[in-house]
């Protein structure tokens, strides 16, 4: 029986996994361009800002894509600076018929981070002192898992780092990059990206090998990772041509929000009509924007009477 033929990965909106055969790691690299984009123009920040959210939206699809969860995977910070939320969700794959989908949200007190020292603060001036916490939901049967550790200073791809060697005992590289991409009269497009590598456990690795590995990271440019002109395979060939990686077939990521004005009217009708008073505006709609698409939902009087 012939194998299938290979389809390189296309430019960006993909997560690509791939193994180092011959180390015991696996890793897998993810490049968003039209979902970064489109998951941050929902939210007005600085740039110092977004780069920590665009970050924060590639580290949601590099975890969700290897735990191949049916279901929701949230990557969240909560901290006491500025930048006091960040918020990412990755979704599962639906049974072949919904790709994978991510969304994001920020939170941000603009007359403290306008107080920051210089222009471009870096991630501990902007979120300060915190946790990081994991949140894994499965659509069906399953329990609610969720791990905690603190914020490291350097920022999310080393918090995470912590997060793995804490909670998972498993070694982990995470790179992580968000850069707007600028043109002349448009406004910032957002491109995310990032690139993970973990020790499988139930292979032997060297630690010569592992340190070797982190070496090789290291010299990752942000700008190769988010490069949508760089083919995927060229750059993990670039990376890992001594350690035999070996690509598997790309998954496509897409922006998703699961937002609804169906949920909020059942949200909403389970008060009483008292304690709706006020919620509405003068022309008797009740709106409410979604924190992460942008998008405003519109419940009118008639939506909440109770269904016979």
């Amino acid at each position: 029986m012939t194998q299938p033929q290979y389809r390189p990965a296309p430019p960006a909106d993909f997560v690509l996994s791939f193994d180092l055969a011959n180390a015991g790691v696996r890793g897998r690299l993810v490049r968003l361009s039209a979902v970064s984009a489109r998951a941050l123009s929902a939210h007005a920040l600085p740039e110092a800002a977004n780069r920590t959210l665009g970050e924060t939206l590639a580290l949601s699809a590099l975890l969700g894509s290897t735990l191949k969860l049916d279901g929701r995977l949230t990557v969240q910070t909560q901290s006491d600076g500025p930048l006091d939320l960040v918020a990412a969700d990755y979704y599962g794959a639906e049974d072949g018929a919904r790709a994978a989908g991510v969304r994001a949200y920020a939170r941000l007190d603009e007359a403290r981070f306008v107080a920051l020292s210089g222009t471009m603060p870096d991630f501990a001036q902007q979120a300060g002192r915190g946790a990081l916490a994991i949140t894994i939901e499965p659509r069906r049967d399953g329990k609610t898992y969720q791990g905690i550790v603190a914020l490291e200073p350097a920022g999310i791809a080393q918090s995470a780092e912590t997060y793995f060697a804490q909670s998972e005992q498993l070694a982990t590289r995470i790179r992580l990059a968000a850069v707007p991409v600028l043109e002349p009269g448009k406004p910032a497009h957002w491109r995310a990206a990032g690139l993970l590598l973990q020790a499988i456990p139930e292979k032997n690795q060297s630690e010569d090998d592992w340190l070797r590995l982190g070496m090789i990271l290291d010299t990752l440019e942000d700008f190769e990772l988010i490069d949508v002109g760089l083919p995927a395979e060229n750059l993990l060939w670039r990376l890992f041509n001594e350690d035999d990686v070996r690509v598997h077939p790309s998954e496509a990521i897409e922006f998703r929000c699961d937002c609804s004005t169906e949920r909020i009217v059942a949200v909403l009708r389970a008060y009483q009509p008292q304690e709706r008073d006020g919620l509405a505006d003068a022309d008797g709609i009740i709106r409410a924007k979604c924190e992460f698409c942008a998008r405003t939902h519109e419940v009118h009087p008639h939506d909440l009477q109770s269904p016979n």
